[in-house]
Formats: C-alpha cells, sequence, structure tokens
C-alpha cells in the first residue's frame, strides 16, 4: 500500500514522520507526508483558487482529491490518501459531512479517510503523559492531570503550561511563528517516546486503526 497523508501544518508532518513509521511497515509500505500553511476553509462551490494565500488545506482539498482520484483510478486498491486535521471548535459531524460532500464530488474518488485530532495535534501527545515526562522530565504533573483527553480545552496551550517555560501567554506573546515552531520541536521531542498502543487520545486511536486497516 502507498500512503498519502496530507496534514495541515509542519508541527503536525513532524508528528507525522514520527507516528507513521511506528504504525506501518515501512519495508512493505511506502508514504509520504505533505504539510500546508494551515488548516483554511472549504471553499464555495468547492472551486478551489489559484492564490498562493490560498495553500491552506482545505482550500485545496477538493481540488487534491480530484487529482488523486484520477491519479490512481486504475489502482485504487494500491493507495490510501488520509486526511489528517484539527477539529478546532467546529462541530464534528457537521464538518465530517462537508469533508465526505467533497470526496463524493470526486469523479472518480481516491480511497480516502479524514482523521481528525480532536481538539488539537497535541491531544495525541497529552495521549501520552510518560512520553512527555521522558522528553521533558520537568513537565507540570499538576497540569497534565488536569487535562481530560479529547477536550475542547485550548489543547495545545495547556501543553504549553505544562512543558513551556513562561506557558501559553509567554509564547503567545512570542507570535504565531514562533508558536509554530515550538509546536514542531515538542513534537520531534515526544513523539520518539510514544507508545502508540497505550494512547489514551480516541482521535489517535481513530487514525491508527484507520492506518492500519488499509495496511492490512
Amino acid at each position: 500500500m502507498n500512503f498519502e497523508f496530507l496534514i495541515e501544518d509542519i508541527s503536525g508532518k513532524a508528528m507525522l514522520e514520527e507516528l507513521v513509521p511506528k504504525i506501518i511497515d515501512t519495508k512493505k509500505h511506502t508514504y509520504r507526508i505533505i504539510s500546508y500553511k494551515g488548516i483554511g476553509s472549504i471553499p464555495k462551490g468547492l472551486k478551489t483558487s489559484q492564490d498562493a494565500s490560498k495553500r491552506a488545506l482545505l482550500n485545496q482539498l477538493p481540488k487534491l482529491l480530484s487529482g488523486y482520484g484520477k491519479t490512481y483510478q486504475y489502482n485504487q486498491n494500491d493507495n490510501a490518501v488520509i486526511v489528517v486535521c484539527d477539529l478546532d471548535d467546529k462541530n464534528e459531524n457537521d464538518f465530517v459531512n462537508e469533508l465526505n460532500h467533497i470526496l463524493e464530488s470526486c469523479n472518480p474518488a481516491p480511497q480516502a479517510k479524514f482523521c481528525l485530532a480532536i481538539e488539537e495535534g497535541e491531544a495525541w501527545l497529552l495521549g501520552d503523559t510518560q512520553a512527555i515526562k521522558a522528553a521533558y522530565p520537568k513537565a507540570k504533573d499538576s497540569v497534565l492531570n488536569t487535562y481530560n483527553n479529547d477536550s475542547i480545552c485550548g489543547t495545545w496551550e495547556l501543553l504549553a503550561d505544562a512543558i513551556y517555560t513562561g506557558g501559553s501567554q509567554k509564547l503567545k506573546k512570542a507570535g504565531y511563528i514562533e508558536t509554530g515552531l515550538q509546536k514542531k520541536i515538542w513534537a520531534k521531542n515526544i513523539c520518539p517516546h510514544m507508545d502508540i498502543n497505550n494512547n489514551k487520545s480516541p482521535s489517535f486511536n481513530n487514525f491508527k486503526k484507520c492506518v492500519q486497516e488499509y495496511a492490512g
């Protein structure tokens, strides 16, 4: 099986670069991880803009899935597209329906699944507190212990409060670029320690199950 993973940002890509080889046998399967400039929004009428500033995942998704459908139309069973994005504050059922509508509009449609990180990708890191402690021995248990897995609570802020000097408030003041850089660093540091079979995040376990089912 060949996998195409589409992810919304560089921190998500850093996470998958560490986790995918733990989930599939990379001697049997091939994969590629492609990151975009944020999540964006589904374009009206599913018309993808050519504007370079719209290089966000959802803005490009109709064009991407249509392209994969045409590319893989004669070997669908050997290729799978996995779209990974944050739920953020969206209604899960409505969002999944919108994503499925994009897929259904493709003719032919690729073999594809949508995997949501709830609320954000950092939920997958917080699903394994032992991995966090291995990467950051001084992580604050008083903060980590308040987290309910896959809750809508300001997930990356909570992780920042646990491991980043000065917490989320200091990081927010540093700006968007620095925040993105730190998220990438967290993923690279924590994911090597993660036990994919002992993660408490339901959305991570759904992602793992989806990939493993395609891999057979």
